[in-house]
C-alpha cells in the first residue's frame, strides 16, 4: 500500500494499491487479526464510491454530523427497517449496501437498534467528505 494516511482515531485509513479491492481487503484482514488477535472486518470504498456515498444522501440538508452512513459489504435486506427498535425522530434510508441515518436530535439522545447495520462500519458524512478530500 501506497500513501498510507489515517483520518482521526476511528479506523480510517487511505491508502493507493494496484491490488484489486478482494486482495486489499484479505491483505488488511489478515494484518489486523495478526496485530488484534481476533478478525477485524474491513471496508473499502474507492474515492468514486464516496463520491457516489455523498452524491446519494437521502438527508442533503441534515447536518454532516447528524447523518450517518453505514458501510456494508451487501445491500441490507428488503426487510431490513423490521427489526429496527427505538426509532424516534431518526429518518432512516438503504441505498446499495449502505444504510443511512438523519439523527434530527442528535446521536446523544437517541437510542435506536438497527439490527441490519451490525455487521457494517458508520461514519458520518462529514467525515466522508474529509475522506474524499484526503484520497483526492
Amino acid at each position: 500500500f501506497a500513501e498510507a494516511r489515517t483520518y482521526i482515531a476511528s479506523g480510517n485509513l487511505v491508502f493507493r494499491t494496484d491490488r484489486t479491492a478482494d486482495d486489499a481487503r484479505a491483505a488488511l484482514e489478515a494484518e489486523l487479526a495478526a496485530w488484534a488477535g481476533k478478525p477485524v472486518p474491513v471496508f473499502l470504498r474507492t474515492p468514486a464510491e464516496l463520491d457516489d456515498i455523498l452524491a446519494a444522501n437521502p438527508f442533503p440538508d441534515a447536518p454532516g454530523n447528524r447523518c450517518l452512513v453505514t458501510l456494508l459489504d451487501t445491500p441490507p435486506p428488503a426487510d431490513w427497517q423490521a427489526d429496527v427498535r427505538y426509532q424516534k425522530d431518526e429518518a432512516m434510508a438503504a441505498i446499495g449496501r449502505e444504510i443511512f441515518v438523519h439523527y434530527g436530535q442528535g446521536m446523544g439522545q437517541s437510542r435506536l437498534v438497527i439490527p441490519a447495520a451490525k455487521p457494517g462500519t458508520a461514519r458520518n458524512l462529514n467525515t466522508v467528505r474529509k475522506l474524499v478530500e484526503m484520497a483526492g
